[in-house]
């Protein structure tokens, strides 16, 4: 089975109640993405990273790219924080995946107290990738290598890896309350994509293919009227709006109403939402 490391971002920044209740959600809302991608995976976390364990680490990873809250994600090669050990992993990862007479360069981070550090284990494990590939006439460039591995230490356990797959980041879908959006094109899609980034489950008026794409869960409404009870303890209304078309006016007595693509042009918000539909962030 494949290993992935997966990182979040803002929740690192919450105190620890807060932080252990994201973390929480979080985890359900991978889990709710591979249920409803129809993946089987295991996991686990610790260090404040999630460790997934699977047999269709492509696929996972697709999914883990429409999960809210996910900063990045890696397919990881484990090993002991044992210098001499990731020495000889990096030395055995590296076979294969550097080409002859390309330059290299070694990352690494750590955390924890350790006999080495950071700089050292770039060093050590470089010179192992240099003795395992020097037939191929290699070498180091730190400043612009056309290969990069990475080693990631955390306590008692390091990873190897050579690619950073980056998601959407953000907060985990669910832990900033509920929000209603009419959906009217695609300034009002980007506007819901949005807040469900920050943290928001979005209520919609009609299905859209873009944000189901990102919630497993979607709900669609048939009234977004705030006075209907279903839709008590909202936080506001989401629109799709652009500066040209802003009148305060409309506004007041209302819930609040929360305009995401305000200052956003026609061409970003096409261009954006391009991206979001790819799975590239």
């Amino acid at each position: 089975m494949a290993t992935i490391l997966v990182r979040y971002c803002e929740i690192g920044l919450k105190s620890t109640p807060v932080r252990r209740r994201f973390e929480s959600q979080l985890r359900e809302n991978i889990l709710s993405m591979f249920a409803r991608d129809h993946l089987e995976a295991l996991m686990t976390f610790g260090d404040a990273r999630f460790f997934i364990e699977t047999d269709d680490p492509e696929k996972c990873l697709t999914s883990l790219k429409r999960v809210f809250g996910v900063a990045s994600a890696s397919i990881v090669v484990p090993c002991t924080s044992d210098l001499e050990d990731i020495c000889r992993t990096a030395a055995e990862y590296s076979r294969g995946r550097i080409s002859e007479g390309q330059t290299f360069a070694v990352r690494a981070r750590r955390e924890g107290t350790h006999t080495y550090t950071s700089q050292m284990v770039g060093r050590e494990a470089g010179s192992a990738i240099f003795l395992e590939n020097k037939h191929l006439g290699i070498s180091v460039n730190l400043n612009k290598p056309d290969k990069t591995f990475y080693i990631e230490i955390r306590n008692n356990r390091g990873y190897i890896f050579d690619e950073y797959v980056q998601c959407p980041g953000g907060l985990p879908m669910g832990t900033q309350g509920r929000v209603l959006a009419k959906i009217e094109g695609d300034r009002s899609i980007l506007s819901a994509w949005l807040m469900m980034k920050r943290g928001c489950r979005v209520w919609v008026d009609s299905n859209d293919d873009t944000l189901s794409l990102y919630d497993p869960a979607l709900r669609i409404l048939d009234s977004l009227d705030e006075d209907n009870p279903i839709n008590k303890d909202i936080l506001g209304h989401v629109t799709g709006m652009s500066i040209e078309h802003y009148d305060p006016l409309q506004f007041i007595g209302r819930t609040p109403v929360f305009t995401p693509t305000i200052g956003m042009t026609d061409e970003e918000v096409c261009e954006m939402l391009s991206n979001i539909r790819s799975s590239t962030f």
